[in-house]
């Protein structure tokens, strides 16, 4: 008996698999773009698969349907990985960012929390035609139907005008500025291809002409003369604490009346504290603040500085200061391997690390033992280091409010009002709160053993804790009481800088602009040890007050920067960026200009140019 052939599934299989990929494409583009799906996403994403499909008719004479659904599977998986990868970190990712897919099985917690029931409707078609496929009589049929040979002359027509309208939509694009606009210009799929395929690498500026009067001038600051407190610390030990997430608008909170971090606001209070302070991190996070606090180096343009410029000879702020006769470590309860932290810490020259192997696995919060077990054993080490004739830097890494916050109910140390309760500011302030207090546990040991009266301390922020558009309308109205405006981009790189020590006079706040590249040249400052032959792209943030431009990338589009007054947003350039005022006022006019846009871009290619062509370590065996 003869098997019916199921017409609209063989016949017209690239209309069939094409409107599936145009519904797919309006999913994507509903979560990934602003103004969501529009008529031309049609034409800028059907073309695309159509040049695959064509090739699919062209060449497959069997299997056909299994590669039709192969490719269906592929695209699929990118647009989810995609949609999810936009709602934590608010860009597109690319094939350099896909390369990182090793990292997500030690943070997969952070992912699975930013995965909505709703984003696995993408995958319904797939599923819904294997169940079909299990009959074997409508498997067979589809099979013999999708053999036939297709008209191969439309077929190369229809490849030919795909092809064009591709080119049509990427070439146009390829200045644009702004990656989001980009892949939103070019149709997603395009966009991967280009930023796949496209040599985009920058013109590299000879190192002999990257000098630190070229990098000032672009910068628009001068080097200081005779700079104020310069040796206030001098032969103190360094103490550097990261805080994981931890953003500024956490300094003097209160909800209901409790204080949040009330180790940070007395620290603030007795100490120099900078709330205008902009984290400057990458595709490595974390990983990424070590690199520019160390190197006060701007991160690469693709990928994490671990992996980029961990093979290089970097110029760094333990190298500076073994000179001067420091010894040198850093702390971090997660194993070394991850992010390639063993070998960014060779690269920066730290005399020792201290990983999971030395800190144990009790008392785990996420990725490694909580900040308890940090601070408890890091206080003991820095006791036994303190006894010896020379000092030392100490660089800690706290990790236990890392996202997604959901710390365990035995660290508890507030109870949320229960407007907070179940909501993920709710599980941001918790954890952050339990952060504090174990930094507090850690100010009060290293008082009591004598180190914090000979250290100098600085602490900061590593990277916003709370990512746009993984919010909810609930967690949206919560940060609006908090802030008493809606959260944006501005409150999202805002996070603290501290600098405490007995040396340095009177507590102050300090409302000059910075950025974590401006640590080492603040911290050399006040211990009294030169720069002059270290090219960095900091500032001095007690001595070059009056003007500061801070270049961002990853988190927010290239070309975007913070000035004096300013948050600027790219757009495809300048002309169509976005400006948000620090103050909150946006009645302000436009205090960002083309001149500082085109300085911004000009100090991430000096760093770029001047780090690439550092010369390559030799590797230990």
């Amino acid at each position: 008996m003869r098997l019916k052939e199921p017409r609209t599934l063989s016949k017209r299989s690239i209309l069939f698999f094409s409107i599936i990929m145009l519904a797919k494409s309006y999913f994507a583009w509903y979560y990934l773009f602003e103004d969501g799906p529009t008529w031309s996403t049609l034409f800028k994403e059907i073309p695309f698969v159509l040049i695959i499909f064509c090739l699919i008719e062209w060449f497959a004479t069997k299997r056909k349907i299994a590669i039709y659904m192969l490719v269906n599977l592929l695209i699929t998986v990118l647009f989810f990985s995609l949609i999810v990868y936009h709602n934590h970190f608010g860009i597109i990712a690319t094939s350099q960012v896909i390369g990182q897919a090793k990292q997500v099985g030690a943070v997969k917690k952070s992912i699975f929390a930013v995965i909505h029931p709703q984003y696995m409707l993408i995958f319904l078609d797939i599923i819904i035609i294997s169940l079909i496929m299990l009959s074997r009589k409508k498997a067979l049929a589809w099979k013999k139907a999708m053999s036939r040979q297709s008209n191969r002359k439309v077929v190369a027509v229809l490849f030919c005008i795909s092809l064009v309208i591709c080119m049509m939509n990427i070439f146009p694009n390829k200045a644009s500025m702004n990656e989001m606009v980009q892949a939103e210009q070019m149709g997603i799929l395009n966009y991967e291809a280009y930023a796949l395929l496209a040599n985009q690498e920058e013109e590299v500026i000879d190192s002999a002409q990257i000098t630190q009067s070229v990098i000032d001038q672009t910068k628009g600051i001068q080097a200081q003369t005779s700079p104020i407190l310069h040796g206030a610390a001098k032969g103190k030990n360094l103490i550097i604490i990261q805080m994981e997430s931890f953003q500024n608008f956490l300094i003097h909170l209160s909800i209901d009346g409790h204080e949040i971090t009330p180790n940070m606001n007395n620290l603030a209070d007795s100490s120099i504290y900078f709330p205008r302070f902009f984290q400057q991190v990458g595709q490595g996070n974390t990983s990424d603040a070590e690199f520019i606090v160390n190197t006060s180096f701007y991160v690469p343009p693709d990928g994490p500085a671990t992996e980029i410029y961990a093979p290089k000879e970097l110029p760094s702020l333990p190298k500076l200061l073994q000179a001067q006769g420091y010894d040198t470590a850093t702390f971090h309860t997660n194993e070394v391997d991850f992010w390639n932290r063993g070998e960014l810490y060779r690269a920066l020259g730290f005399n020792r690390y201290y990983d999971k192997a030395f800190f144990g696995e009790d008392d785990t919060i996420f990725y490694g033992s909580s900040d308890e077990v940090l601070y408890s054993k890091t206080s003991s080490e820095l006791a036994r280091m303190n006894e010896r004739s020379e000092p030392f830097y100490s660089h800690v890494i706290s990790m236990s409010s890392h996202n997604p916050f959901s710390i365990p109910e035995n660290k508890y140390q507030m109870t949320l009002p229960e407007r907070y309760e179940g909501t993920f500011v709710g599980d941001y302030i918790r954890a952050q709160n339990y952060a504090d207090y174990a930094l507090g546990q850690f100010i009060a040991e290293l008082k009591e053993n004598g180190v914090w009266d000979d250290s100098l301390i600085v602490l900061y922020g590593d990277h916003r804790g709370l990512p746009i558009f993984s919010l909810k309308e609930e967690d949206n109205v919560l940060l609006e009481e908090i802030l008493g405006h809606e959260y944006n981009e501005r409150d999202l790189i805002n996070i603290p800088l501290i600098i405490s020590s007995a040396g340095v006079p009177v507590p102050s706040v300090q409302n000059q602009l910075g950025g974590q590249v401006d640590i080492l040249p603040t911290v050399a400052n006040l211990l009294g040890v030169s720069v002059e032959d270290h090219i960095h792209f900091g500032q001095d943030l007690l001595n070059q007050t009056s003007y500061n431009l801070l270049p961002q990338r990853y988190y927010l589009p290239t070309g975007s920067f913070v000035n004096n007054e300013e948050l600027f947003l790219s757009g495809s350039g300048y002309e169509d960026g976005q400006h948000y005022t620090l103050s909150g006022d946006g009645n302000k006019p436009l205090l960002s200009t083309e001149d500082e846009f085109e300085r911004a871009l000009k100090l991430l290619q000096l760093s770029d140019s001047y780090v690439s062509q550092l010369p390559d370590r030799e590797v230990q065996e």
